[in-house]
């Protein structure tokens, strides 16, 4: 018998498995897919030769995760790789403000849109040098963070706390107009926050900016070595060195509850599964509560709750096999790993209120990503594996562009028409782009979703990052911890504290609240 159960083999799962199997635990943990990783994995998409990353690509919050870092995984086998620029954000016009891993071209990058916003970037880097690392840390911790929170206090000082405080709450418009003159610093920042589906003027979105930013100016945004599934690859050989187990194709259809504890599985194919001291589900909050418990088991309480949960956005992905590396106008966007792809910040705004209001955008703000760069090996010699991703509405309402889309993503034709769209949009800034594809390979919500059951509707992110479902409000209002209110059973995904991001917090801190002693 197993000491426990995991449910999902994803990065939240493992991370979790690894942890009880540290503390000397007997871990199954159980994957409904032929392989593990959930929204982590690699493989030939459009022609042989060429690896693409299925679902998630570059991971700053995984290298700079103390989650994460303290598992050593490079001792088994993954590489981290870095493109010297880790972002750009070209635009039509020739411009291009870009995030590199040098702080004087990041800066000499927006001094070129006005003057002295190159020093005012040096300032937002000593900010973040000071405070970043232990907000990251503190963060990612258990809530409420205890030492964390007092690590940041002592970091930021009596005088800054209430800055600090209101920096947290800014939208990022209203911040780029306070610390910078020039529209790059705006288009950069914005393109960082739209990350997490926060809107420019959205409270709140200059932190997720400052946060993802400062951890590429100061650790990249790197990939792992031949493909994100090499990040799983790690943590699976870490956890059977000790003794644990990862069983694919073995879907779990309900949580076995008696006594109000949770003592076990059963799959759906009808086996009963024991655990000794815990389950821990890498599932979403809904699923968890009204799919894999009984009625009798989840409180009123949460179930009202849940009928707010909100998942964030859909997500269209397009995979490219080229023919050569992407032929931008801008020789410096030629070296960034990931390329942001939108006029500036009045275009990232227009995009965020079409998906409030339920349409499909005429001109999609894309997030791409290209591999020359930063890691060869996952193309042919000379040749380039890319990718591009945006954002669909969840219901939709009607069609910002010319097509007439009415979103439905089975239909053939309009899953090449949206993909042509994404292609227009970086036709201008790389001409020659469409001529260079070999091969593409489109996924639609229903296809995320089909792939990964965590990623519903294919939002990616575990339920929006909006401050209203954060921090005492993940998953619904309460403590914003892992116990659930059956004992002995622990939510292990993004669909709780801190939130979506490959950096295994949400699974470490499952175990940690796992491995406490009972009275």
């Amino acid at each position: 018998m197993a000491d426990a159960v995991v449910i999902g083999a994803g990065p939240n799962g493992l991370v979790a498995a690894n942890l009880l199997a540290d503390a000397g635990w007997a871990v199954d943990v159980l994957e409904a897919e032929p392989e593990p990783g959930g929204a982590v994995r690699s493989g030939e998409l459009t022609l042989p030769g060429y690896i693409h990353d299925r679902f998630s690509a570059f991971y700053p919050l995984g290298i700079a995760s103390p989650h994460l870092r303290a598992l050593r995984l490079d001792q088994h086998g993954l590489k981290w790789r870095r493109s010297p620029i880790a972002v750009a954000h070209p635009a039509r016009d020739g411009t291009a403000a870009v995030l590199s891993l040098d702080e004087n071209e990041t800066a000499a990058s927006l001094e070129a849109f006005a003057p002295g916003d190159g020093a005012a970037w040096h300032r937002y880097m000593d900010h973040f040098d000071r405070v970043g690392f232990p907000f990251l840390r503190a963060l990612l911790s258990p809530f409420p963070p205890v030492r964390g929170g007092a690590a940041l206090a002592r970091a930021l000082g009596p005088a800054g706390l209430l800055e600090f405080a209101r920096f947290g709450l800014l939208p990022v418009r209203r911040f780029a107009q306070e610390e910078f003159a020039g529209a790059g610093a705006a288009r950069l920042l914005a393109g960082n926050a739209l990350h997490a589906d926060i809107a420019p003027e959205t409270p709140g979105s200059a932190l997720f900016a400052w946060v993802l930013v400062g951890l590429g100016q100061r650790v990249g945004w790197p990939v792992p070595e031949g493909g994100s599934g090499q990040l799983t690859a790690a943590l699976v050989r870490r956890l059977e060195a000790r003794g644990g187990r990862v069983i694919c194709g073995t879907r779990v259809a309900k949580v076995l509850v008696r006594r109000r504890r949770a003592v076990g599985v059963c799959t759906a194919d009808g086996r009963e599964i024991d655990a000794r001291r815990a389950v821990l589900a890498d599932t979403g909050a809904p699923q968890l509560y009204l799919d894999l418990l009984d009625r009798e088991h989840v409180p009123d309480r949460i179930l009202r709750g849940l009928r707010r949960f909100q998942y964030d956005n859909a997500t269209v992905k397009v995979d490219w096999a080229l023919d050569g590396p992407i032929p931008w106008t801008s020789p410096e966007v030629r070296r960034a790993g990931t390329v942001h792809v939108a006029e500036g910040i009045d275009s990232l705004t227009r995009d965020a209120a079409g998906l409030a209001a339920g349409l499909i955008p005429g001109e999609p703000f894309l997030i791409a990503g290209q591999y020359a760069p930063v890691d060869p090996t996952r193309a042919p010699a000379g040749a380039e594996t890319a990718w591009g991703y945006t954002h669909v509405p969840q219901q939709v309402r009607g069609d910002a562009g010319p097509d007439g889309l009415r979103g439905d993503w089975e239909d053939p034709s309009e899953r090449e028409r949206f993909a042509d769209r994404m292609e227009a949009q970086i036709e201008p800034l790389a001409p020659g782009f469409r001529a260079s594809i070999k091969a593409r390979h489109i996924t639609m919500p229903p296809d995320l979703e089909r792939q990964n059951a965590n990623l519903v509707g294919g939002a990616i992110n575990g339920g929006t990052a909006q401050l209203h479902q954060q921090l005492v409000f993940r998953p619904v209002p309460g403590l914003g911890r892992s116990e659930t209110p059956i004992s002995r059973l622990f939510l292990a995904s993004a669909s709780a504290h801190p939130g979506g991001g490959v950096h295994g917090a949400c699974g470490a801190i499952a175990a940690q609240a796992a491995l406490r002693p009972r009275v």
